[in-house]
């Protein structure tokens, strides 16, 4: 694919889109970011940062082409690279009013279109008919508060078109960040929503005082269960223990950068769960993600014990304390 490297759009205001607009300027002479509000790009024209996230990350303003308009920055882009909360992503694209069928679309979303269910990769095939050739994923444990830090990261983007991944992964290889191939987009896509849901589980169980023992059984049960679902959904030949799938479980379940655990220790620790989602002032996206994951398992009836048990707590109101001593005795 002959990438025009002014033609690169990152699409959100948040650290993970502060990260990934960073990674790509160390290869891109200039990149377009979509920030929505006109106050928020005069303030970081002011100050050189995202005033928000990630503050000491220090930005050239001058190869970066701000726009607060989804149709302009999308008609003057050639890859798209969405970096929001899913439950935004609707909001945003309700505006739309150019065909985005032909562009190359990333998505940097770990989580679902709540409404319908569905992958961010199906929603834009279902509702603006972006081949399934056209998108890919970016995964991977990669905090952006790390990436911010420069530490070494590794990312994997997924897609069905070899060649556009791998000039894609070629864009944010650096110093810092090694990036690989893959060709499993709902894999690793559902593996990037259930990982969410299994931080919120060892947030609880945090929460109620388990030690690391039982945390490292906790996750050991939960990349078979996410092997499990996987399978089932998109049965293909992958490697569960890459760092794509296990790596970023492991991350995720175990970070204090972890915004899903750091929600589940709340609710542990006997935060109602309206109130943890409030005091965590961000978007917990395994929150969302587990009623979805909840009403697509009634097709497969996968054997999921951990996202049942956060289920239970999350939208049954079970005590948490009954629902994990309930599923220690469901692991092994």
């Amino acid at each position: 694919m002959n990438i025009k490297t002014n033609r690169v759009a990152v699409i959100g205001s948040g650290s993970w889109a502060t990260a990934l607009a960073k990674i790509l300027l160390e290869n891109v002479n200039e990149i377009n970011w979509y920030l929505r509000k006109p106050d928020t790009i005069k303030q970081f024209k002011q100050v050189h940062h995202n005033p928000r996230y990630l503050q000491n990350v220090e930005f050239d303003t001058g190869r970066i082409n701000f726009f607060t308009d989804i149709d302009e920055i999308i008609d003057n882009s050639e890859i798209i690279v969405f970096a929001i909360p899913s439950a935004y992503l609707p909001l945003i694209l309700k505006k739309l009013n150019i065909d985005i069928s032909k562009k190359y679309i990333l998505s940097g979303i770990k989580g679902m279109i709540t409404e319908e269910n569905l992958l961010v990769v199906e929603y834009l095939n279902k509702h603006f008919n972006v081949p399934f050739e056209n998108m890919g994923v970016i995964a991977g444990p990669c905090h952006a508060e790390e990436v911010a830090l420069e530490r070494l990261s590794y990312l994997t983007v997924a897609s069905l078109n070899e060649d556009k991944a791998e000039s894609f992964a070629g864009l944010i290889q650096c110093d810092y960040i090694k990036a690989s191939v893959s060709d499993d987009i709902w894999g690793t896509e559902y593996a990037s929503v259930l990982k969410n849901i299994i931080a919120i589980a060892s947030g609880i169980c945090h929460g109620l005082r388990y030690g690391d023992n039982f945390h490292a059984v906790l996750i050991s049960n939960a990349i078979q269960e996410i092997k499990r679902f996987v399978d089932t959904v998109h049965p293909i030949t992958r490697d569960i223990k890459s760092s794509a799938y296990l790596g970023d479980l492991l991350v995720t379940g175990y970070s204090q950068f972890s915004r899903n655990r750091t929600f589940g220790t709340m609710v542990g620790k006997g935060y109602p769960v309206r109130v943890a989602l409030l005091e965590l002032n961000m978007i917990a996206e395994g929150f969302y993600a587990t009623k979805s994951i909840n009403e697509i398992n009634k097709k497969y009836n996968v054997d999921m014990p951990i996202s049942e048990a956060v289920y239970n707590i999350l939208y049954q109101k079970a005590s948490p304390k009954r629902e994990i001593a309930l599923l220690t005795e469901k692991l092994n």
